[in-house]
């Protein structure tokens, strides 16, 4: 049997450079990207998304950052408040093209402290990672609102993971922050 993880999923920008649109809501191949990216971590125990309430297709545990917009740091440590796993899988809320396949290769390589996924480049992508619930419990600041997220993260012993990339699709972090990314993943779906 597989080892337990839940999820914890940053839904809470303000989407500046879409508009302010809600930017989770916008649907590629017929699915809200929430959707999609809740899709990825299908088998964890408990979902937990930080972000303003929105209807979705599962069971998902919500909560909110303290304050509201006070950053990736803060809904971090507010998501954890709802996490019973000893492994969890943090994910930024606009990524459509990451999969179960990816969430589980996270897993699979967790040691130490945890695994996060590197880009092409050799880049971290802090918003796609597994760890170790306590580690990140362990790392997180007392006052959390505002602080950068790759000084936290970088703090932990994470094994970097170049996820597997499919022809013709997007890497599983590949985010939708503009307009061309928008247009980017509707032509490749």
């Amino acid at each position: 049997m597989a080892e337990l993880f839940d999820a914890i999923v940053l839904a809470g920008g303000s989407a500046r450079r879409l508009g302010g649109v809600d930017k989770l809501a916008l649907v590629i191949d017929d699915r809200p990207i929430l959707e999609r990216v809740l899709d990825a971590v299908v088998g964890a125990s408990r979902i937990v998304v930080v972000g303003p309430r929105r209807t979705t297709q599962r069971e998902i545990h919500w909560c909110r950052e303290a304050p509201p917009g006070g950053g990736p740091v803060a809904a971090l440590a507010a998501g954890l408040t709802e996490v019973t796993a000893d492994r969890v899988v943090l994910l930024a809320g606009d990524l459509p093209f990451v999969t179960p396949a990816a969430v589980a290769t996270l897993l699979d390589a967790v040691e130490a402290d945890g695994a996060l996924a590197v880009d092409e480049d050799g880049r971290d992508q802090l918003l796609v990672g597994a760890w170790r619930t306590e580690a990140l419990r362990r790392v997180l600041p007392a006052e959390p609102a505002g602080v950068a997220l790759g000084g936290v993260l970088r703090s932990l012993d994470g094994v970097r993971v170049r996820l597997p990339v499919a022809a013709g699709v997007p890497a599983p972090w590949f985010d939708c922050d503009n307009d061309s990314d928008l247009a980017t993943a509707r032509g490749t779906t």
